[in-house]
């Protein structure tokens, strides 16, 4: 049976790494699957979303009180994945919720570790989504209606937890070009030249 072809964007926040997804999405015909996913494996595990959204929320705290007291970042990230909280069951039974719809049909996955839960199984796209600071900010101000300084800190943390999150459980580095095949400065480049490539390469894997 043919393997589905899997498209995975990881996203700096405010580099509109979602909304390259939800164009592909509505162009290709695929689903996208984004946050939604964390809604799932609640299910899935018997917990509420807020219970889910809570775990990650206390994953995030101890990482940052933490990091920000250990020497060595690399000795943080081993010690963190002896540990096995609600946020590393969420982990799991979301990985294998990936599976599952990869193995159904094709769509496109923004964050949570796809690019690499689905490496030695699927065909996959990976592609990593960045910008400049100064756009970064400006979306950020535009869309959470904030003044700049209040989204230069919500960028800060929220990049802080997605590169805890992807390097805890992947041990590789986010963002960078060993971890994915394609990294995309849309400072540079039109949104939609983003799109047409990944538009292209997954018709041409079809």
């Amino acid at each position: 049976m043919k393997k589905h072809t899997i498209i995975t964007i990881g996203r700096q926040f405010g580099s509109g790494g979602h909304e390259v997804g939800k164009r592909l999405s509505d162009r290709l015909g695929i689903p996208l699957y984004d946050r939604n996913l964390i809604q799932m494996a609640a299910g899935r595990l018997g917990v509420s979303e807020d219970q889910a959204e809570k775990a990650d929320e206390r994953l995030w705290g101890d990482i940052q009180a933490a990091s920000e007291e250990a020497a060595d970042y690399a000795e943080y990230i081993r010690a963190m994945k002896e540990e096995k909280p609600l946020s590393d069951k969420i982990f799991e039974a979301q990985s294998e919720m990936i599976r599952q719809i990869a193995r159904r049909e094709p769509c496109i996955i923004v964050g949570r570790c796809a690019d690499y839960i689905l490496e030695n199984e699927f065909p996959c796209i990976n592609a990593f989504v960045y910008a400049e600071i100064r756009d970064r900010i400006a979306r950020i101000m535009r869309l959470y209606n904030l003044n700049e300084e209040e989204a230069w800190e919500k960028i800060r943390k929220v990049d802080r937890e997605r590169k805890a999150y992807y390097e805890i459980h992947t041990g590789n580095s986010w963002g960078s070009i060993e971890a994915h095949q394609m990294l995309f400065n849309v400072s540079l480049l039109d949104m939609t030249d983003v799109e047409d490539v990944l538009t292209a390469m997954y018709r041409a894997r079809r």
